[in-house]
């Protein structure tokens, strides 16, 4: 066990590492069993931060991210956090005013996370299985930018379904809707 925790520490050091030294604009922390954002990561990364506009935590076993990590990656385009066990993110969302993808699928989001409806540059949101039953339409039909929200797998109410064109002018992706059984 500890071994295995070795490996995976040693790993996450080595992605850090190649991801200062080539001076490269992501980091590729996906797959690496984390249930936080490792502190030492925020020192390690001090000098290329304002570079890094690409962040993969797919995978992990991230349980929330910090008001820090938003701040810290403050230039970040896109996001990818499939696949960890979130149901909310921070407030400071609101403040990554280049981010225009965010991959939260695969996560325990109960409710739509609204910060996001707050980012004018976002343009892909994928929220696929996750627990969502409440979206917030109005604001997220006024999001300028947005191209591409994806619901699939998720247990919205019916009047997410009549978000349709011309009344907002993104994709919406939902699951087929299940056949009313017959008595």
């Amino acid at each position: 066990m500890q071994k295995r925790m070795g490996e995976a520490v040693a790993r996450v050091a080595r992605k850090v590492n190649d991801t200062v030294e080539n001076k490269t604009d992501s980091l590729d922390l996906a797959n690496c069993k984390l249930m936080t954002f490792p502190v030492g990561i925020y020192k390690a990364m001090r000098s290329v931060t304002e570079g890094i506009h690409c962040i993969s935590l797919a995978n992990n076993e991230l349980k929330s991210l910090t008001s820090r990590f938003v701040t810290t990656f403050s230039q970040l385009r896109e996001l990818n956090l499939a696949g960890n066990y979130l149901h909310r993110l921070p407030e400071e969302v609101t403040s990554l005013l280049h981010l225009r993808a965010i991959n939260l699928s695969r996560n325990r989001f109960r409710r739509f996370p609204e910060p996001l409806a707050t980012v004018a540059t976002l343009e892909t949101i994928d929220l696929e299985e996750n627990e969502i039953a409440e979206v917030p339409v109005e604001k997220l039909a006024s999001m300028a930018s947005l191209r591409s929200l994806n619901l699939r797998a998720n247990p919205v109410g019916p009047e997410v379904r009549l978000l349709v064109r011309p009344l907002v002018p993104f994709d919406l992706l939902l699951s087929p809707e299940e056949p009313v059984p017959k008595a």
